[in-house]
């Protein structure tokens, strides 16, 4: 057994790829919503970015294998991790007063199934415009944020959906650190400000898009 094929069977490994792809995808995140904050400043500065990454042409085909690598190898490691645990585990512990698990910790499976349902719709919403629910355009990505946005459901789900990234985020990216062996063991687990940080700014970043458009302050 090749020791690539060894260290992918070990739940240590699986720990070690969930945490890596995960943060590929947290530093693609932040990227990402940069780029959509720029709708604030108008439909010819943000029709410019998107035509600046579709210039890019290899390179953002080389970026978007990279994404999909990590996105399907984080879900089958954490499908593979969970089966494990549940093996080992097969009934719960009783009720116990959390020492340092949170709300984000508890409910990071459900979420996860959550986000990878999101995931494709979004990619059917405003990359291939199959769900719009307004005339798609492939210049205009302004029109199609703003006219998307101002449909009520959707706005809703784009919030609900930044709530569950956010606390993706704050479990994850602490585990991925944790999995790494970049923050040791703390006596206040609780204690994270870098990666509360992460979160809140992604989940604020993204949110303010579709609340701007609904509330009016982008047209």
């Amino acid at each position: 057994m090749s020791r690539l094929r060894r260290f992918w069977d070990s739940t240590i490994g699986k720990k070690i790829v969930m945490a890596a792809t995960g943060l590929v995808m947290v530093g693609f995140l932040v990227g990402h919503m940069l780029g959509n904050l720029q709708v604030f400043i108008g439909a010819e500065r943000l029709n410019a970015y998107s035509r600046f990454l579709h210039g890019l042409g290899e390179l953002l085909w080389l970026v978007r294998g990279v994404l999909l690598a990590s996105l399907v190898l984080h879900v089958v490691a954490a499908v593979q991790l969970t089966r494990i645990d549940l093996a080992a585990r097969p009934v719960g512990y009783g009720k116990t007063k959390p020492q340092a698990a949170t709300f984000a910790s508890r409910t990071i499976r459900y979420g996860g199934l959550f986000l990878a349902f999101f995931i494709v719709f979004h990619l059917l919403h405003f990359t291939m415009g199959r769900v719009q629910p307004v005339p798609f355009s492939e210049t205009n990505v302004y029109g199609n944020v703003v006219g998307g946005f101002m449909v009520p459901w959707v706005a809703a789900l784009y919030v609900v959906a930044m709530v569950v990234v956010g606390l993706h985020l704050y479990h994850g990216t602490w585990s991925a650190f944790r999995s790494l062996g970049v923050a040791p063991a703390s006596p206040r687990p609780l204690a994270r400000p870098v990666v509360t940080a992460v979160a809140v700014v992604v989940w604020l970043g993204f949110t303010l898009v579709p609340v701007g458009v609904s509330l009016g302050w982008v047209r």
